[in-house]
């Protein structure tokens, strides 16, 4: 059964273990995060899609703001310390807004709610980012591309069992005991965070500069350097360039799909409940579609078709599901390109995405890729928002944004290849140390 698992799972015996823990991991910071999306996206939805867009301007300036602040824990205390800081600071938000309704329930109203939706975004990708941020520290390039697609299904059943545990507690405990109840999986993530590291020591790596930061890495070491490395770090490294202009395109199509289906949700009616279930019903398909994905190729596809491939599929998923949208344009052909989009992404683009971030220094694991993660992304959100919005005053609705969108997907999987090859390079000194390091754990 042992070997069977392995061979399934491309896990190796000695390997098990911190596996497991990274799954556990993953598996309750989605459920977390989960529980309370379908809430974030209809109260969003209350001042229209005009405000939704500000609302997108607000988080990349919140994230902004918020960047220096945990690149500064991340010189300044080791990398548990500063993990935990980031976990009971987002649940300790989350008792506070439990606070706030249970205790002053005439202050909820329409700007409370926009603040809870800019909030809740920057905890979406701060909590996201720490986690594959870690996973990126705790294993090699080689370990990576074996088994970060079987991690990611931890994440894709908390995604799963957050909304059905939310639809199950929300009538016996009252909607706002969900932000406790979430904030004890963040508790319970923290956990298994702490499990991981103990049982995983960080990887040596080299920076992007090519030079060794095998002294830099040890665990209980601080990380050192100053609050704006990071930022600094993606403007002198073409490759971690290359990963920035990736991500602003990903959140540029993902943006345009966003507010596609908000148009097509509004225009069924302005019903809170009807607009959280029909969200509900979107994201369970899409969980139900990555599961599916993740459990029968992901593990695989990395290790066959390579780190380029596996990061272009994404963008010809995009390329043909734009066309698709433009030629139909109904709210089913949404849906299914909606799911295919987000399957692609969360079982095969993310987990390849996350491999680039192995050969890079422990600085620019946590700094730069917080800065990418947060930061860049939302500012590709603001882009794409703006831009959906322009192409929408055209007038000429679903193929004005498809002609920008099918371009775009092109230069898009470019990039991929590119990142791909790249990673290859900065990975080829590596290689010998690594199989060195990774032998003793098939024994």
């Amino acid at each position: 059964m042992a070997i069977t698992f392995q061979r399934v799972f491309n896990v190796r015996r000695a390997e098990v273990l911190p596996v497991a823990f990274a799954i556990a991991f993953f598996f309750c910071v989605l459920t977390a995060l989960m529980m309370l999306r379908p809430a974030r996206e209809a109260l969003g939805m209350r001042g229209g899609l005009d405000t939704v867009r500000w609302l997108f301007v607000g988080t990349a300036i919140a994230t902004l703001l918020v960047n220096p602040v945990f690149s500064t824990l991340v010189s300044r205390f080791r990398r548990i310390v500063f993990i935990s800081a980031t976990y009971l600071f987002f649940a300790a938000s989350l008792a506070v807004f439990y606070l706030l309704i249970v205790l002053t329930p005439e202050v909820i109203g329409l700007v409370t709610g926009q603040v809870f939706y800019v909030w809740f975004s920057v905890f979406n990708l701060f909590s996201s980012m720490v986690f594959w941020a870690l996973m990126s520290d705790r294993f090699s390039l080689e370990q990576s591309k074996r088994f970060f697609a079987l991690i990611a299904v931890g994440g894709t059943l908390g995604a799963i069992f957050g909304p059905w545990l939310a639809s199950v507690l929300a009538a016996p405990l009252g909607t706002a005991s969900l932000l406790l109840v979430s904030s004890g999986f963040l508790i319970l993530a923290l956990c298994m965070a702490g499990a991981l590291v103990r049982v995983q020591p960080a990887q040596a790596t080299q920076g992007t500069d090519g030079r060794s930061s095998s002294v830099s890495v040890a665990d209980d070491g601080v990380i050192g350097g100053g609050a704006w490395d990071g930022i600094k770090a993606v403007f002198q490294s073409r490759y971690l360039l290359g990963i920035a202009a990736y991500v602003v395109i990903l959140a540029i199509m993902a943006t345009f799909l966003y507010f596609i289906r908000l148009q097509m949700v509004a225009a069924l009616g302005d019903e809170v409940d009807r607009r959280t279930t029909l969200f509900a019903q979107i994201d369970l398909i899409t969980q139900v579609a990555t599961l599916v994905i993740q459990v029968l190729v992901s593990g695989h596809l990395m290790k066959r078709l390579g780190v380029h491939i596996t990061l272009a599929l994404l963008p010809i998923t995009a390329l043909f599901g734009f066309v698709g949208l433009a030629l139909v344009g109904s709210l089913a052909a949404l849906i299914v390109f909606e799911s295919a989009f987000r399957a692609v992404q969360r079982a095969i683009m993310r987990p390849a995405r996350e491999t680039l971030f192995t050969v890079v220094s422990p600085e620019e694991k946590y700094k730069a890729k917080a800065f990418v993660d947060t930061f860049v992304y939302r500012a590709g959100d603001v882009t794409g928002a703006q831009l959906e919005g322009a192409l929408g005053r055209l007038g000429i609705g679903l193929a004005a944004v498809a002609s920008v969108a099918v371009p775009l997907a092109m230069v898009w999987a470019a990039l991929a290849l590119w990142l791909g090859r790249t990673q290859q390079r900065m990975a080829a000194p590596d290689l010998p140390s690594q199989m060195a390091r990774d032998l003793p754990s098939s024994l």
